[in-house]
Protein backbone atom coordinates (compact mmCIF):
# COMPACT_ATOMS: atom_id res chain seq x y z
CA UNK A 1 0.00 0.00 0.00
CA UNK A 2 1.55 3.30 -1.04
CA UNK A 3 1.57 6.45 1.06
CA UNK A 4 -0.75 8.30 -1.27
CA UNK A 5 -3.32 5.49 -1.04
CA UNK A 6 -3.20 5.15 2.73
CA UNK A 7 -6.28 6.43 4.51
CA UNK A 8 -6.34 6.00 8.30
CA UNK A 9 -9.44 4.14 9.41
CA UNK A 10 -11.53 5.21 12.35
CA UNK A 11 -14.52 3.75 14.11
CA UNK A 12 -17.80 4.71 12.54
CA UNK A 13 -19.98 7.44 13.98
CA UNK A 14 -22.57 4.83 14.91
CA UNK A 15 -20.09 2.86 16.97
CA UNK A 16 -18.63 5.96 18.54
CA UNK A 17 -22.06 7.15 19.67
CA UNK A 18 -22.99 3.70 20.91
CA UNK A 19 -19.78 3.37 22.90
CA UNK A 20 -20.00 6.92 24.24
CA UNK A 21 -23.59 6.37 25.36
CA UNK A 22 -22.69 3.08 27.02
CA UNK A 23 -19.70 4.65 28.71
CA UNK A 24 -21.76 7.60 29.94
CA UNK A 25 -24.36 5.24 31.33
CA UNK A 26 -21.72 3.16 33.06
CA UNK A 27 -20.12 6.28 34.54
CA UNK A 28 -23.47 7.49 35.85
CA UNK A 29 -24.19 4.09 37.38
CA UNK A 30 -20.81 3.98 39.06
CA UNK A 31 -21.15 7.48 40.43
CA UNK A 32 -24.48 6.55 41.99
CA UNK A 33 -23.60 3.07 43.24
CA UNK A 34 -20.03 1.77 42.81
CA UNK A 35 -20.92 -1.60 44.27
CA UNK A 36 -23.70 -2.28 41.79
CA UNK A 37 -21.47 -1.13 38.93
CA UNK A 38 -18.86 -3.69 39.92
CA UNK A 39 -21.47 -6.41 39.65
CA UNK A 40 -22.39 -5.46 36.07
CA UNK A 41 -22.57 -8.48 33.77
CA UNK A 42 -20.01 -6.89 31.41
CA UNK A 43 -17.38 -7.50 34.10
CA UNK A 44 -17.98 -11.25 34.26
CA UNK A 45 -15.92 -13.00 31.55
CA UNK A 46 -17.34 -16.41 32.56
CA UNK A 47 -20.80 -15.44 31.25
CA UNK A 48 -19.55 -14.62 27.75
CA UNK A 49 -17.13 -16.06 25.20
CA UNK A 50 -13.53 -15.60 26.22
CA UNK A 51 -12.34 -12.22 24.93
CA UNK A 52 -9.67 -11.70 22.34
CA UNK A 53 -6.80 -9.51 23.54
CA UNK A 54 -5.03 -6.86 21.45
CA UNK A 55 -1.89 -5.32 22.95
CA UNK A 56 -0.61 -2.25 21.08
CA UNK A 57 2.78 -0.90 22.12
CA UNK A 58 4.31 2.32 20.82
CA UNK A 59 7.99 2.96 21.47
CA UNK A 60 9.13 6.10 23.29
CA UNK A 61 5.62 7.61 23.43
CA UNK A 62 5.29 10.29 26.12
CA UNK A 63 2.19 10.16 28.33
CA UNK A 64 1.58 13.89 27.86
CA UNK A 65 1.17 13.36 24.10
CA UNK A 66 -2.13 11.53 24.61
CA UNK A 67 -4.83 14.11 23.94
CA UNK A 68 -7.18 12.58 26.52
CA UNK A 69 -4.66 13.45 29.26
CA UNK A 70 -5.25 17.17 28.54
CA UNK A 71 -1.59 18.13 28.86
CA UNK A 72 -0.76 19.04 25.27
CA UNK A 73 -2.93 21.19 22.96
CA UNK A 74 -1.03 20.29 19.78
CA UNK A 75 -1.13 16.50 19.86
CA UNK A 76 -3.73 14.79 17.65
CA UNK A 77 -4.79 11.38 18.97
CA UNK A 78 -8.56 11.00 18.42
CA UNK A 79 -8.48 7.20 18.29
CA UNK A 80 -6.48 6.75 21.50
CA UNK A 81 -8.73 9.38 23.08
CA UNK A 82 -11.80 7.39 22.02
CA UNK A 83 -10.37 4.28 23.69
CA UNK A 84 -9.78 6.31 26.86
CA UNK A 85 -13.32 7.70 26.75
CA UNK A 86 -14.78 4.22 26.43
CA UNK A 87 -12.43 2.41 28.78
CA UNK A 88 -9.97 3.20 31.56
CA UNK A 89 -7.00 5.56 31.37
CA UNK A 90 -4.32 5.04 33.99
CA UNK A 91 -2.76 8.49 33.80
CA UNK A 92 0.17 7.82 36.12
CA UNK A 93 1.66 4.61 34.78
CA UNK A 94 5.41 4.19 35.27
CA UNK A 95 7.72 1.88 33.37
CA UNK A 96 10.07 -0.13 35.55
CA UNK A 97 13.14 0.55 33.43
CA UNK A 98 13.19 3.40 30.88
CA UNK A 99 15.05 1.54 28.15
CA UNK A 100 13.66 -0.57 25.29
CA UNK A 101 14.84 -4.12 26.00
CA UNK A 102 14.70 -4.07 29.81
CA UNK A 103 11.24 -2.49 29.79
CA UNK A 104 9.91 -5.06 27.32
CA UNK A 105 11.38 -7.98 29.21
CA UNK A 106 9.82 -6.56 32.35
CA UNK A 107 6.27 -6.02 31.09
CA UNK A 108 6.18 -9.32 29.17
CA UNK A 109 7.04 -11.27 32.35
CA UNK A 110 5.78 -8.95 35.11
CA UNK A 111 9.22 -9.13 36.70
CA UNK A 112 11.88 -6.49 37.27
CA UNK A 113 14.48 -6.22 34.52
CA UNK A 114 17.22 -7.56 36.79
CA UNK A 115 15.12 -10.72 37.27
CA UNK A 116 14.64 -11.32 33.55
CA UNK A 117 18.27 -11.38 32.44
CA UNK A 118 17.68 -8.25 30.33
CA UNK A 119 18.92 -5.48 32.61
CA UNK A 120 20.46 -3.61 29.65
CA UNK A 121 20.48 -3.71 25.84
CA UNK A 122 21.99 -6.89 24.45
CA UNK A 123 21.23 -9.89 26.70
CA UNK A 124 18.35 -12.26 25.98
CA UNK A 125 15.27 -13.02 28.06
CA UNK A 126 15.41 -15.77 30.70
CA UNK A 127 13.29 -18.46 29.04
CA UNK A 128 12.41 -20.10 32.36
CA UNK A 129 10.08 -17.21 33.17
CA UNK A 130 6.43 -17.35 32.11
CA UNK A 131 5.36 -14.54 29.78
CA UNK A 132 2.03 -13.05 28.84
CA UNK A 133 2.12 -15.15 25.65
CA UNK A 134 3.01 -18.47 27.31
CA UNK A 135 0.10 -18.05 29.70
CA UNK A 136 -2.42 -17.19 27.00
CA UNK A 137 -1.12 -20.10 24.92
CA UNK A 138 -1.52 -22.54 27.82
CA UNK A 139 -5.12 -21.42 28.18
CA UNK A 140 -6.25 -22.11 24.63
CA UNK A 141 -5.41 -18.86 22.88
CA UNK A 142 -3.56 -18.49 19.61
CA UNK A 143 -0.63 -16.10 20.09
CA UNK A 144 0.59 -13.57 17.51
CA UNK A 145 3.49 -11.13 17.56
CA UNK A 146 4.18 -8.44 14.95
CA UNK A 147 6.86 -5.74 14.85
CA UNK A 148 9.76 -4.84 17.13
CA UNK A 149 10.82 -7.62 19.51
CA UNK A 150 14.08 -6.56 21.22
CA UNK A 151 14.19 -9.16 24.00
CA UNK A 152 16.29 -11.83 22.29
CA UNK A 153 20.06 -11.69 22.56
CA UNK A 154 21.52 -9.21 20.07
CA UNK A 155 24.45 -11.55 19.46
CA UNK A 156 24.44 -15.35 19.19
CA UNK A 157 26.98 -17.61 20.97
CA UNK A 158 29.02 -17.82 17.75
CA UNK A 159 29.33 -14.03 17.68
CA UNK A 160 26.90 -13.44 14.82
CA UNK A 161 24.40 -10.62 15.29
CA UNK A 162 20.73 -11.44 15.77
CA UNK A 163 19.04 -8.24 14.67
CA UNK A 164 16.35 -9.68 12.42
CA UNK A 165 14.58 -13.04 12.42
CA UNK A 166 14.29 -14.98 15.68
CA UNK A 167 13.99 -18.79 15.31
CA UNK A 168 11.03 -20.76 16.68
CA UNK A 169 11.32 -21.93 20.25
CA UNK A 170 11.85 -20.29 23.64
CA UNK A 171 13.39 -17.16 22.09
CA UNK A 172 9.95 -16.19 20.80
CA UNK A 173 8.64 -15.88 24.34
CA UNK A 174 5.51 -17.97 23.83
CA UNK A 175 4.40 -16.48 20.51
CA UNK A 176 4.26 -19.92 18.93
CA UNK A 177 1.49 -19.39 16.36
CA UNK A 178 2.95 -16.31 14.70
CA UNK A 179 6.13 -14.31 15.19
CA UNK A 180 7.05 -11.76 12.55
CA UNK A 181 9.11 -8.59 12.39
CA UNK A 182 12.66 -8.19 13.65
CA UNK A 183 14.53 -8.44 16.91
CA UNK A 184 15.99 -4.93 16.59
CA UNK A 185 13.71 -3.39 13.99
CA UNK A 186 15.33 0.05 14.09
CA UNK A 187 18.64 -1.38 12.90
CA UNK A 188 17.31 -3.37 9.93
CA UNK A 189 14.72 -0.97 8.52
CA UNK A 190 13.94 2.64 7.71
CA UNK A 191 10.57 4.42 7.84
CA UNK A 192 9.84 3.86 4.12
CA UNK A 193 11.77 0.70 3.31
CA UNK A 194 13.24 -2.16 5.25
CA UNK A 195 13.59 -5.78 6.19
CA UNK A 196 10.79 -7.63 7.92
CA UNK A 197 10.68 -11.40 8.42
CA UNK A 198 7.67 -13.69 8.63
CA UNK A 199 7.48 -16.71 10.93
CA UNK A 200 9.22 -18.98 8.40
CA UNK A 201 12.21 -16.60 7.95
CA UNK A 202 11.05 -15.19 4.64
CA UNK A 203 12.04 -11.55 4.34
CA UNK A 204 8.79 -10.02 3.10
CA UNK A 205 10.09 -6.46 3.55
CA UNK A 206 8.37 -3.25 2.47
CA UNK A 207 9.18 -0.29 0.24
CA UNK A 208 7.33 2.96 -0.43
CA UNK A 209 5.00 2.30 2.49
CA UNK A 210 5.38 3.83 5.94
CA UNK A 211 6.63 1.31 8.52
CA UNK A 212 3.76 1.90 10.98
CA UNK A 213 1.18 1.49 8.21
CA UNK A 214 2.83 -1.71 6.96
CA UNK A 215 2.82 -3.36 10.39
CA UNK A 216 -0.74 -2.16 10.99
CA UNK A 217 -1.98 -3.76 7.78
CA UNK A 218 -0.22 -7.02 8.71
CA UNK A 219 -2.16 -6.93 11.99
CA UNK A 220 -5.41 -6.23 10.15
CA UNK A 221 -4.83 -9.43 8.17
CA UNK A 222 -4.61 -11.37 11.44
CA UNK A 223 -7.84 -9.79 12.69
CA UNK A 224 -9.59 -10.72 9.44
CA UNK A 225 -8.58 -14.40 9.60
CA UNK A 226 -11.13 -17.08 10.40
CA UNK A 227 -10.33 -17.73 14.06
CA UNK A 228 -11.52 -20.95 15.71
CA UNK A 229 -10.38 -19.99 19.19
CA UNK A 230 -9.70 -16.73 21.03
CA UNK A 231 -6.54 -14.91 20.05
CA UNK A 232 -3.92 -12.77 21.75
CA UNK A 233 -1.97 -10.37 19.54
CA UNK A 234 0.94 -8.07 20.41
CA UNK A 235 1.42 -5.30 17.84
CA UNK A 236 4.75 -3.68 18.64
CA UNK A 237 5.39 -0.48 16.68
CA UNK A 238 8.78 1.23 16.55
CA UNK A 239 7.48 4.79 16.23
CA UNK A 240 7.67 7.41 17.64
CA UNK A 241 11.18 6.16 18.51
CA UNK A 242 13.92 7.92 16.56
CA UNK A 243 15.52 6.28 13.52
CA UNK A 244 18.82 5.35 15.17
CA UNK A 245 21.27 5.55 12.30
CA UNK A 246 20.25 9.11 11.36
CA UNK A 247 18.99 10.28 14.80
CA UNK A 248 15.75 11.65 13.39
CA UNK A 249 12.05 11.26 14.15
CA UNK A 250 10.61 10.50 10.74
CA UNK A 251 6.83 10.90 10.42
CA UNK A 252 4.77 9.68 7.50
CA UNK A 253 4.73 12.14 4.63
CA UNK A 254 1.09 12.96 5.34
CA UNK A 255 2.23 14.57 8.61
CA UNK A 256 5.75 15.72 7.70
CA UNK A 257 6.83 19.34 7.46
CA UNK A 258 9.43 20.31 4.89
CA UNK A 259 12.20 20.90 7.44
CA UNK A 260 11.82 17.50 9.12
CA UNK A 261 11.84 15.73 5.77
CA UNK A 262 14.93 17.62 4.56
CA UNK A 263 16.80 16.83 7.80
CA UNK A 264 16.03 13.15 7.36
CA UNK A 265 16.99 13.00 3.67
CA UNK A 266 20.24 14.89 4.28
CA UNK A 267 21.53 12.07 6.45
CA UNK A 268 20.84 9.30 3.93
CA UNK A 269 23.15 7.87 1.30
CA UNK A 270 22.54 8.74 -2.35
CA UNK A 271 21.08 5.28 -2.90
CA UNK A 272 18.69 5.66 0.02
CA UNK A 273 17.61 9.09 -1.22
CA UNK A 274 16.89 7.67 -4.67
CA UNK A 275 14.60 5.06 -3.10
CA UNK A 276 12.47 7.91 -1.77
CA UNK A 277 12.02 9.47 -5.20
CA UNK A 278 8.36 9.91 -5.99
CA UNK A 279 7.33 10.39 -2.40
CA UNK A 280 6.25 14.00 -1.99
CA UNK A 281 5.69 15.76 1.29
CA UNK A 282 2.50 17.77 1.81
CA UNK A 283 2.13 21.29 0.46
CA UNK A 284 1.94 22.69 3.99
CA UNK A 285 3.68 21.68 7.24
CA UNK A 286 1.65 19.78 9.79
CA UNK A 287 3.56 20.56 12.99
CA UNK A 288 5.78 23.52 12.16
CA UNK A 289 5.04 25.46 15.35
CA UNK A 290 3.67 23.06 17.96
CA UNK A 291 3.27 23.30 21.72
CA UNK A 292 6.55 22.66 23.55
CA UNK A 293 6.13 20.77 26.83
CA UNK A 294 7.30 22.70 29.86
CA UNK A 295 9.97 20.17 30.80
CA UNK A 296 11.68 20.79 27.44
CA UNK A 297 11.32 24.47 26.59
CA UNK A 298 13.95 25.82 29.00
CA UNK A 299 16.54 23.07 28.60
CA UNK A 300 19.06 22.27 25.88
CA UNK A 301 18.58 19.09 23.90
CA UNK A 302 17.51 18.39 20.33
CA UNK A 303 13.79 19.04 20.65
CA UNK A 304 13.98 22.22 18.55
CA UNK A 305 14.89 20.29 15.42
CA UNK A 306 13.17 17.01 16.28
CA UNK A 307 9.83 17.66 17.96
CA UNK A 308 7.82 18.36 14.78
CA UNK A 309 8.76 14.94 13.46
CA UNK A 310 7.87 13.36 16.79
CA UNK A 311 4.38 14.88 16.67
CA UNK A 312 3.86 13.38 13.21
CA UNK A 313 5.01 9.95 14.40
CA UNK A 314 2.59 10.15 17.33
CA UNK A 315 -0.30 10.85 14.95
CA UNK A 316 0.76 7.89 12.80
CA UNK A 317 0.53 5.66 15.89
CA UNK A 318 -2.95 7.02 16.53
CA UNK A 319 -3.86 6.10 12.95
CA UNK A 320 -2.69 2.57 13.72
CA UNK A 321 -5.00 2.37 16.72
CA UNK A 322 -7.93 3.67 14.68
CA UNK A 323 -7.32 1.22 11.84
CA UNK A 324 -7.12 -1.77 14.19
CA UNK A 325 -10.27 -0.76 16.06
CA UNK A 326 -12.09 -0.29 12.74
CA UNK A 327 -10.98 -3.76 11.62
CA UNK A 328 -12.32 -5.27 14.84
CA UNK A 329 -15.62 -3.47 14.32
CA UNK A 330 -15.84 -4.49 10.67
CA UNK A 331 -15.31 -8.17 11.55
CA UNK A 332 -17.74 -8.15 14.47
CA UNK A 333 -15.04 -8.69 17.10
CA UNK A 334 -14.86 -5.26 18.74
CA UNK A 335 -17.33 -5.96 21.56
CA UNK A 336 -15.40 -9.08 22.58
CA UNK A 337 -11.83 -7.77 22.38
CA UNK A 338 -9.80 -6.23 25.19
CA UNK A 339 -7.58 -3.51 23.70
CA UNK A 340 -4.67 -1.95 25.56
CA UNK A 341 -2.49 0.88 24.29
CA UNK A 342 0.75 1.74 26.08
CA UNK A 343 4.44 2.53 25.59
CA UNK A 344 7.66 1.01 26.89
CA UNK A 345 9.07 4.37 28.07
CA UNK A 346 8.99 8.09 27.33
CA UNK A 347 11.32 10.57 25.63
CA UNK A 348 13.34 13.48 27.07
CA UNK A 349 14.78 14.71 23.73
CA UNK A 350 18.24 14.55 25.29
CA UNK A 351 17.41 17.22 27.87
CA UNK A 352 18.33 14.88 30.75
CA UNK A 353 21.70 13.16 31.03
CA UNK A 354 22.12 13.64 27.27
CA UNK A 355 19.77 10.68 26.77
CA UNK A 356 16.40 10.12 25.12
CA UNK A 357 15.34 8.06 28.15
CA UNK A 358 17.37 6.30 30.90
CA UNK A 359 16.60 9.03 33.43
CA UNK A 360 14.27 9.23 36.48
CA UNK A 361 12.16 12.10 35.14
CA UNK A 362 8.49 11.71 34.25
CA UNK A 363 9.28 12.49 30.62
CA UNK A 364 11.32 9.27 30.65
CA UNK A 365 9.47 6.90 33.01
CA UNK A 366 5.80 7.92 32.68
CA UNK A 367 3.89 6.20 29.88
CA UNK A 368 0.33 6.04 28.51
CA UNK A 369 -1.78 3.08 29.62
CA UNK A 370 -5.30 2.97 28.15
CA UNK A 371 -7.45 -0.16 28.18
CA UNK A 372 -10.96 -0.83 26.87
CA UNK A 373 -13.17 -3.80 26.10
CA UNK A 374 -15.05 -6.45 28.11
CA UNK A 375 -14.75 -5.62 31.81
CA UNK A 376 -13.00 -2.30 31.15
CA UNK A 377 -15.65 -0.16 29.45
CA UNK A 378 -15.99 2.10 32.47
CA UNK A 379 -15.29 5.58 31.08
CA UNK A 380 -12.92 6.20 33.94
CA UNK A 381 -9.69 8.03 34.70
CA UNK A 382 -7.49 6.47 37.38
CA UNK A 383 -4.79 8.64 38.94
CA UNK A 384 -3.26 6.11 41.33
CA UNK A 385 0.31 5.20 40.40
CA UNK A 386 0.59 1.88 38.53
CA UNK A 387 3.45 0.30 36.60
CA UNK A 388 4.01 -1.78 33.49
CA UNK A 389 4.52 -4.78 35.78
CA UNK A 390 0.72 -4.65 36.09
CA UNK A 391 0.14 -5.04 32.33
CA UNK A 392 0.42 -8.83 32.00
CA UNK A 393 -1.58 -9.67 35.17
CA UNK A 394 -4.28 -7.21 34.07
CA UNK A 395 -4.68 -8.82 30.65
CA UNK A 396 -4.64 -12.36 32.02
CA UNK A 397 -7.13 -11.51 34.74
CA UNK A 398 -9.33 -9.72 32.23
CA UNK A 399 -9.51 -12.95 30.22
CA UNK A 400 -10.33 -15.03 33.29
CA UNK A 401 -6.82 -16.48 33.64
CA UNK A 402 -5.05 -16.52 37.00
CA UNK A 403 -1.60 -14.88 36.69
CA UNK A 404 1.33 -17.08 37.80
CA UNK A 405 2.29 -16.59 41.44
CA UNK A 406 5.78 -15.32 40.62
CA UNK A 407 4.55 -12.31 38.68
CA UNK A 408 5.03 -9.09 40.62
CA UNK A 409 2.32 -6.94 39.07
CA UNK A 410 -1.29 -6.62 40.12
CA UNK A 411 -4.48 -6.88 38.04
CA UNK A 412 -5.82 -3.36 37.55
CA UNK A 413 -9.49 -4.02 36.95
CA UNK A 414 -10.30 -3.96 40.69
CA UNK A 415 -8.49 -0.63 40.97
CA UNK A 416 -10.65 0.82 38.22
CA UNK A 417 -13.98 -0.43 39.52
CA UNK A 418 -13.72 -0.45 43.32
CA UNK A 419 -13.41 2.72 45.41
CA UNK A 420 -12.13 0.76 48.42
CA UNK A 421 -9.31 -0.70 46.34
CA UNK A 422 -8.34 2.79 45.23
CA UNK A 423 -8.33 4.03 48.82
CA UNK A 424 -5.90 1.28 49.85
CA UNK A 425 -3.78 1.14 46.70
CA UNK A 426 0.00 1.17 47.10
CA UNK A 427 0.84 4.11 44.80
CA UNK A 428 4.60 3.72 44.91
CA UNK A 429 6.39 2.57 41.76
CA UNK A 430 9.90 1.14 41.90
CA UNK A 431 12.18 1.54 38.87
CA UNK A 432 15.72 0.73 37.80
CA UNK A 433 18.04 2.59 35.41
CA UNK A 434 21.01 1.26 33.43
CA UNK A 435 23.40 2.32 30.66
CA UNK A 436 23.40 5.98 31.68
CA UNK A 437 23.63 5.67 35.42
CA UNK A 438 23.39 2.61 37.64
CA UNK A 439 20.32 3.94 39.39
CA UNK A 440 17.32 3.00 41.49
CA UNK A 441 14.26 5.10 42.23
CA UNK A 442 10.67 5.39 43.32
CA UNK A 443 7.79 7.44 41.94
CA UNK A 444 4.93 8.26 44.31
CA UNK A 445 1.93 10.58 43.79
CA UNK A 446 3.99 13.37 45.35
CA UNK A 447 7.66 12.66 44.69
CA UNK A 448 10.29 11.22 42.40
CA UNK A 449 13.40 10.08 44.24
CA UNK A 450 16.44 8.46 42.63
CA UNK A 451 19.90 7.31 43.71
CA UNK A 452 22.94 6.19 41.72
CA UNK A 453 26.45 4.81 42.05
CA UNK A 454 28.85 7.50 40.77
CA UNK A 455 31.68 4.96 40.49
CA UNK A 456 29.90 2.94 37.80
CA UNK A 457 30.77 4.37 34.41
CA UNK A 458 27.86 4.79 31.96
CA UNK A 459 25.61 2.69 34.15
CA UNK A 460 27.26 -0.52 32.98
CA UNK A 461 26.45 -2.56 36.09
CA UNK A 462 23.43 -4.68 36.87
CA UNK A 463 23.29 -3.38 40.41
CA UNK A 464 25.41 -1.75 43.11
CA UNK A 465 25.72 -2.08 46.86
CA UNK A 466 26.66 1.56 47.40
CA UNK A 467 24.45 4.37 46.08
CA UNK A 468 24.15 8.06 46.82
CA UNK A 469 21.36 10.60 46.34
CA UNK A 470 20.89 11.69 42.73
CA UNK A 471 17.53 13.41 42.20
CA UNK A 472 14.39 14.41 44.06
CA UNK A 473 11.46 16.30 42.55
CA UNK A 474 8.09 17.47 43.80
CA UNK A 475 5.33 16.26 41.48
CA UNK A 476 2.82 18.92 42.48
CA UNK A 477 5.21 21.81 43.09
CA UNK A 478 7.43 21.18 40.07
CA UNK A 479 5.59 19.03 37.51
CA UNK A 480 8.22 19.76 34.84
CA UNK A 481 10.89 18.55 37.30
CA UNK A 482 13.30 21.41 36.77
CA UNK A 483 14.49 21.96 40.38
CA UNK A 484 16.39 19.09 41.98
CA UNK A 485 15.71 19.15 45.73
CA UNK A 486 18.43 16.68 46.71
CA UNK A 487 20.73 18.09 49.38
CA UNK A 488 18.43 20.91 50.45
CA UNK A 489 18.14 20.95 54.24
CA UNK A 490 14.49 22.01 54.27
CA UNK A 491 13.63 18.73 52.50
CA UNK A 492 15.94 16.45 54.51
CA UNK A 493 13.14 14.77 56.47
CA UNK A 494 11.22 13.90 53.31
CA UNK A 495 14.44 12.70 51.68
CA UNK A 496 15.11 10.43 54.68
CA UNK A 497 11.65 8.89 54.35
CA UNK A 498 12.01 8.38 50.60
CA UNK A 499 15.48 6.89 51.04
CA UNK A 500 14.19 4.38 53.59
CA UNK A 501 11.26 3.45 51.36
CA UNK A 502 13.56 2.97 48.38
CA UNK A 503 15.76 0.59 50.37
CA UNK A 504 12.66 -1.45 51.27
CA UNK A 505 11.64 -1.62 47.61
CA UNK A 506 15.13 -2.70 46.54
CA UNK A 507 15.09 -5.54 49.07
CA UNK A 508 11.58 -6.59 48.00
CA UNK A 509 12.80 -6.74 44.38
CA UNK A 510 15.42 -9.31 45.42
CA UNK A 511 18.41 -7.03 45.07
CA UNK A 512 21.52 -7.41 47.24
CA UNK A 513 21.71 -5.35 50.45
CA UNK A 514 22.82 -1.80 49.69
CA UNK A 515 23.53 1.51 51.32
CA UNK A 516 22.46 4.98 50.22
CA UNK A 517 24.62 7.93 51.19
CA UNK A 518 22.78 11.24 51.60
CA UNK A 519 24.40 14.25 50.03
CA UNK A 520 24.39 17.63 51.73
CA UNK A 521 24.88 19.96 48.81
CA UNK A 522 22.69 21.10 45.96
CA UNK A 523 22.81 18.67 43.06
Amino acid sequence: MSEKNFTPERSTRRTFLRNAAAAAGAAATMSADPASASADSSDAPSSAPRPNVLMICADEFRADFVGANHENPSTITPNIDSLAQRGVSFRHCVCNQPLCSPSRASFLTSRYATETGVWKLGPGLNHDLPTVATEFGKNGYSTHFLGKWHVSAAALPDGKKQLGWVPPGPSRGGFDDQWEGANVLELVSHPYQGNYWDSQRKNIGYKGEYRVDFITQRAVQVIEEDHHKPWFMFVSQLEPHQQNDVDAFVPPLRYADDFTWRVYRSQLSAEQQNELTGLAHPSRPSYSNPFIPHDLRNLPGNWRSHIAGYYGCVQAIDDCVGTLVAALERTGQLDNTIIVFFSDHGNTFRTRLGEYKRSPHDSSIRVPFVIAGPGFNQSRIVDEVVTLLDLTPTLLDGAGITPPAGMRGRPLKPLAEDLNVRKNWDSTAYFQISQSICGRGIRTPDWVFCVFDPTVRNGEAEYSQHYQDFAMYSISGDPAQLVNLVGRPEYSKIADELRAELLRRMAAAGEPPATITPIHYYA
